[in-house]
Formats: structure tokens, C-alpha cells, sequence
């Protein structure tokens, strides 16, 4: 696994707590406006940090485990939007009726965020699991 520069890891670190302060700060209804960006900005930057930390084995779990891994930054990124719609309701005039917008769409941002976290700790602890069974000499 190709390892971070002390640049990324920090923009890494900034970006998830970015996403946990967001949340938290909207999920509360503490300046929801601004805190949807947040969110947002925290998942970008976690999300691009994420992506460059690419794996260069030959392991087929290890690349399965990544694309998860990938499939649940989809769903951060998902998250983060459905988030700012719900502040903003910027995609509400794409739904004919606004009851299905509400069924369908409106705060939403929940159920992704909940599947991203799901697949991301379940990725994270595999792929540090099968990256020690690789190189048993390594730590961390």
C-alpha cells in the first residue's frame, strides 16, 4: 500500500474531522447552512486523500477490498450533497410533486452516510488485517 506524505495524512486527518464537526454540527441544527459545507469539504478532501493511497500488490482481496473502499467514498460524496440539498433544497425542482421529493430524496444524507461508514470501517480494518498477512515483518 503505498504510504502518504505527511501533507496528505494531515489533509487526511483534516478532512475527517471537517466531516465529523459537519455532521455533528448539523445533525443538531447548529448553523446548518454553513455546517453542510463542512461536511462536504471535509468528505472532498477525505475522500482525495483516500484515492491516492493506492494499492500496488498482487493481492485480489487487497484490490476487492479498495474497490469497496472506492463504493463507500461514492457514498460519502453522496452524502455530502444530499446533506447540502436538505439545507438548501437545490434539487427539489427536479422532482415533479413535492411529496416524492421528500419520500425519495429529502435528508436522506443519513442512509448514505450510515452505508459509507458501514463499508468504511469494515475496508479499513480488512485491509490492515490482509496487509499484515502479507508482510508479517511490518508493522502497523
Amino acid at each position: 500500500m503505498k504510504q502518504l506524505s505527511k501533507l496528505q495524512s494531515v489533509l487526511l486527518l483534516i478532512g475527517g474531522i471537517l466531516m465529523v464537526a459537519g455532521t455533528g454540527l448539523f445533525a443538531f441544527l447548529i448553523c446548518w447552512h454553513i455546517s453542510c459545507w463542512l461536511f462536504l469539504a471535509g468528505t472532498v478532501l477525505f475522500v482525495l486523500m483516500q484515492l491516492m493511497q493506492v494499492y500496488e500488490g498482487r493481492s485480489l482481496v487487497v484490490r476487492r477490498l479498495k474497490r469497496i473502499q472506492g463504493a463507500a467514498d461514492l457514498f460519502f460524496v453522496v452524502s455530502g450533497i444530499s446533506m447540502v440539498d436538505t439545507a438548501y433544497g437545490f434539487l427539489m425542482r427536479m422532482f415533479t410533486n413535492y411529496e416524492i421529493y421528500l419520500t425519495y430524496f429529502y435528508n436522506k444524507w443519513v442512509v448514505f452516510l450510515l452505508i459509507a461508514a458501514v463499508l468504511e470501517v469494515y475496508t479499513t480494518h480488512r485491509i490492515s488485517y490482509e496487509l499484515k498477512k502479507e508482510n508479517p515483518d511490518v508493522e502497523g
